[in-house]
């Protein structure tokens, strides 16, 4: 893997308007990425499949999502690329329904961070996706990766249990899959789903427990390394990014060990603007993880002293005994963690993983390569 980076931890002034498709020959973390067509790649809160020497990026396409609409997501669109750098819109896998307001899949819903895994005996594809104006899951599978996907689950709330951020992965070795999702905007759990993916076992165990926002952990991804489980969470401030952090354990069910944040000398506080929404291995580079993460609001710049003020407003609303300034207050309103924020024009950051021992870092480029 080679890299090339300058000391901008950030490029906070890039271009915003797209311009004509050119050839990438390297990662631009930050930086406008639009597709071989000319534009912008719209896969938020996304994940990574790959299949038979194809990569996929899917996630929430945003396209039509503005501060003057009630459209949250127009539908899950994917991308395909077999070098990670030039991606070929394959069109939407899961197709809104703007004509029927009763449905799930209505744009108006705050659908968000669709999962996909594949379930050998069956041959199905199942994707989760998550419901934030209701807090539940629906499930989803299809005969190929790209769909049409048949919805079979409408409903779901594991254990009764509100709904946030979650993740799902499969044992390669024993076929199990395993769901780790924020329930209540309390807890983070870790369960077995049922024997087709669609459902979840009878038991769960608790990795992070009774937290308040905005240190709740979300945006949850799980991957696994040499034995060890991984789970990276961030906290919960809405569009507003914060500081990552790293739990390890040595089985699906820990017990996990809090690492810390991730991020090399991020002065930002913020996991250099942006929030992670998966992690995955690259299938034929030794020990390649990357890490997929959304900037949700490019023009929203965080930095430690901000992110210190603001969470602490968020905070005061569970503890009475921190006290916060009127100033601070209305900061809050006006900023991503509560305003409407335009996704449309969401950037991404992908930067590769790497590893102290156990212990997983997160270095800022401004540009990289995946070489073999």
């Amino acid at each position: 893997m080679i890299h090339n980076s300058s000391n901008n931890e950030m490029q906070m002034d890039q271009k915003k308007s797209v311009d004509t498709f050119e050839n990438y020959d390297c990662i631009r973390p930050g930086q406008v990425w639009l597709d071989t067509g000319g534009k912008r790649i719209q896969a938020h809160g996304a994940s990574v499949f790959y299949e038979n020497g194809v990569f996929y990026w899917y996630g929430e396409n945003k396209e039509f999502t503005s501060k003057k609409n009630s459209i949250w997501t127009w539908g899950i669109r994917c991308y395909s690329s077999k070098d990670l750098y030039n991606w070929t819109d394959e069109g939407l896998i899961i197709s809104p329904e703007p004509d029927n307001e009763q449905s799930i899949l209505h744009p108006s819903r705050y659908m968000d961070r669709p999962h996909i895994i594949f379930h050998k005996k069956s041959k199905k594809y199942v994707c989760w996706l998550k419901y934030c104006d209701t807090n539940h899951f629906a499930v989803l599978t299809a005969d190929h990766f790209l769909g049409p996907y048949t919805i079979v689950n409408k409903f779901l709330q594991p254990f009764g249990r509100e709904c946030g951020d979650f993740d799902l992965a499969v044992d390669e070795n024993t076929g199990k899959g395993y769901l780790f999702f924020e329930a209540d905007h309390k807890d983070l759990l870790v369960t077995e789903l049922s024997e087709n993916y669609t459902d979840v076992s009878e038991s769960f165990t608790i990795v992070y427990e009774s937290m308040n926002p905005p240190y709740t952990r979300e945006g949850v991804t799980h991957f696994e390394r040499r034995g060890k489980h991984y789970i990276v969470t961030s906290g919960m401030t809405g569009y507003m990014p914060n500081p990552s952090e790293v739990a390890v354990g040595n089985d699906w069910f820990g017990p996990f060990t809090v690492q810390g944040n991730p991020h090399v000398d991020d002065h930002s506080r913020a996991s250099f603007n942006s929030q992670i929404s998966c992690i995955f291995k690259h299938p034929d580079i030794k020990d390649l993880y990357i890490a997929v993460a959304d900037r949700w609001a490019p023009d929203f710049v965080v930095t430690a002293d901000l992110y210190e003020r603001l969470a602490r407003v968020v905070a005061a609303n569970f503890d009475s005994s921190i006290q916060v300034s009127v100033d601070d207050q209305l900061e809050l309103l006006a900023s991503p963690m509560v305003a409407h924020t335009d996704t449309s024009v969401a950037d991404y950051v992908w930067l590769p993983i790497r590893f102290e021992g156990d212990r997983v870092r997160i270095d800022w480029y401004d540009e990289w390569r995946v070489d073999s």
